[in-house]
């Protein structure tokens, strides 16, 4: 058979003619391939809707109107994998901008409803990304009333809501792109970072790679926590309304006393390490009565208790590390605020519905015994909430990483509870740490976003534009971690004028693998972050908790 050789302009002539066939077709191809996902049957599983979205803005169902989308098709399911489960899921799968990457995304509080803002910044990035609302029915992030009396809702909550999520959505993402993801990440931090911790503890084949923050992981010892605090409060500070105009002033003195000692710039409103701040709140004792510029005794022993940390009253263990110095003042969780631990206002604890679910609907938190109520709520609900294994062995052999950051100024996690349990992951490794887990130390982050320093850096929830670069985006450079073996030193973080990417860059700074923290080198610009170096920290005194509550 003679062949014809093609001349280069008819060559040119049949490529344009199906360019533009294709270009026509593949939008109505996108489309049907997306929407024929409505009938897509797996096990325990309601597909609820399947759409095609088109690129430019979408507003989602939480209100909110996300920018500068891709194409995308946007897959909704309820998975029922006991008879009282309702896990509600969202999977968004970008139609042309794939990058072969899945995605599992993070909620915070005690969920209840699908955080769009991850969803989003993934597809964003081009990876195919997922939520659920953790099968919290009719919760939301402050509320979790709604699942007293549902032991098989609290298991949803703690564990199964993620590892079913994970595993419908690779599903739904082979019957779209009729392949599977080449590598599989999670992100979340709060309550996504408890999520975060139990998939590499409990299911260490879901995912290659996982950025947990400001972990929620040890959940039933956090949230005694919180009512410890509250406790504290209300029985010994007589005028609430009062400290609260009190609360920025002890933030100030704690800052201005230890601002220098650990490796910080003196003008920073924030602290390096708070772990080396000692400061007394009975520095600002008043001398004659109650004034605004200073504290009552009552208010130096609540202050002195919250710093301490919940202890065990008749063996004076302790429960859970004590609250940061330097993280007092915060306008979501302060120790008063917007969003309190407590307030004048308040009848009982924030995040209280945990404990209703032990002790029924009508729990009364000045009857809680921080002896035998603390072992009841663990005996129930430890094994289904906490995330506190330290043996990550499997996920280790597997190859998998893991990136743990944690902000220093976290007024409702105690940074110390990150840095417990990676020394805990540490000493059973015998070295091998590194290989595989890695912890940054933030310096001025709140709890997950916003604070008086640096606070972005790719993480989930922090309102910033996506980055593709790992030296700023850490969820960047955990894929370059896990793909190309670049083990991260470090992170450029930024703080940007009044906290908005659109008034430009007030500082930037490195946070470090630990034990490395970042050090001023003594000159230069100390907006700069080429004038810090990371430095292997000295020892350090590490508050932990008694072995008994570390479960």
């Amino acid at each position: 058979m003679t062949q014809k050789i093609l001349g280069p302009r008819l060559v040119l002539a049949i490529a344009m003619s199906i360019a533009s066939v294709l270009i026509a077709v593949a939008p109505a191809q996108a489309e049907d391939s997306c929407t024929s996902l409505a009938s897509l049957s797996l096990p325990d599983t309601t597909i609820t809707a399947a759409q095609l979205i088109p690129a430019g803005s979408y507003k989602a169902a939480d209100g909110a109107t996300y920018s500068n989308l891709p194409e995308f098709c946007r897959v909704t399911a309820t998975l029922m994998p006991s008879s009282d489960s309702q896990i509600r899921i969202e999977v968004w799968m970008p139609t042309t901008t794939w990058n072969g990457r899945f995605e599992g995304t993070g909620n915070g509080g005690y969920a209840g409803t699908i955080r769009y803002a991850g969803l989003a910044t993934g597809i964003q990035l081009g990876f195919a990304s997922a939520n659920t609302d953790m099968g919290c029915v009719g919760c939301s992030s402050l509320n979790g009333d709604p699942n007293i009396g549902h032991p098989e809702r609290w298991k949803d909550f703690g564990w199964r809501a993620t590892h079913e999520m994970t595993l419908v959505s690779k599903q739904i993402i082979y019957a779209f792109y009729n392949r599977r993801p080449e590598y599989s990440y999670f992100t979340g931090c709060s309550t996504g970072g408890q999520q975060a911790l139990m998939e590499a503890q409990r299911f260490p084949e879901d995912y290659d790679g996982i950025l947990a923050g400001d972990a929620a992981n040890n959940r039933t010892h956090l949230h005694q926590d919180i009512l410890w605090i509250y406790a504290a409060a209300e029985r010994n500070i007589s005028d609430l309304a009062g400290f609260k105009a009190k609360v920025p002033m002890i933030t100030q003195a704690a800052v201005a006393a230890c601002g220098k000692q650990d490796g910080g710039v003196a003008s920073d409103p924030f602290l390096v390490d708070a772990r080396d701040c000692n400061w007394d709140p009975a520095k600002l004792l008043c001398k004659n009565g109650n004034a605004s510029n200073c504290l009552t005794a009552g208010e130096v022993t609540a202050a002195r208790l919250i710093y301490a940390g919940p202890q065990n009253p008749e063996t004076g263990q302790l429960i859970y590390p004590g609250s940061a110095r330097g993280s007092e003042d915060n306008p979501y969780y302060s120790w008063d605020g917007a969003a309190p631990l407590f307030s004048s206002t308040m009848t009982a604890p924030q995040f209280n519905s945990l404990f209703k679910w032990v002790f029924g609907a009508n729990w009364d938190w000045s009857t809680f015994d921080f002896n035998h109520d603390v072992d009841k709520v663990d005996r129930v609900l430890a094994h289904e909430l906490n995330a506190m294994s330290p043996d990550l062995t499997e996920f280790r052999m597997k190859g998998h990483k893991l990136i743990h950051y944690h902000g220093v100024a976290d007024p409702l996690i105690s940074p110390q509870d990150g840095i417990d349990y990676y020394l805990r992951v540490a000493a059973g490794e015998k070295g091998r740490t590194h290989e595989f887990y890695r912890l940054f130390l933030v310096p001025g982050l709140e709890h997950c976003f916003m604070g008086p320093g640096p606070n972005v850096f790719g993480a989930l929830f922090q309102a910033a534009p996506p980055s593709n670069d790992a030296q700023h985006n850490i969820l960047i450079a955990l894929t370059e971690w896990v793909e190309k073996g670049k083990a991260p030193e470090e992170i450029i973080t930024t703080k940007y004028v009044k906290d908005s990417a659109d008034n430009g860059i007030a500082m930037q700074r490195p946070i470090c693998s630990y034990p490395k923290l970042p050090r001023y080198r003594g000159w230069g610009d100390t907006n700069d972050p080429k004038n810090f170096k990371c430095v292997p920290d000295e020892h350090d005194y590490n508050q932990m908790p008694a072995p008994r509550y570390l479960k």
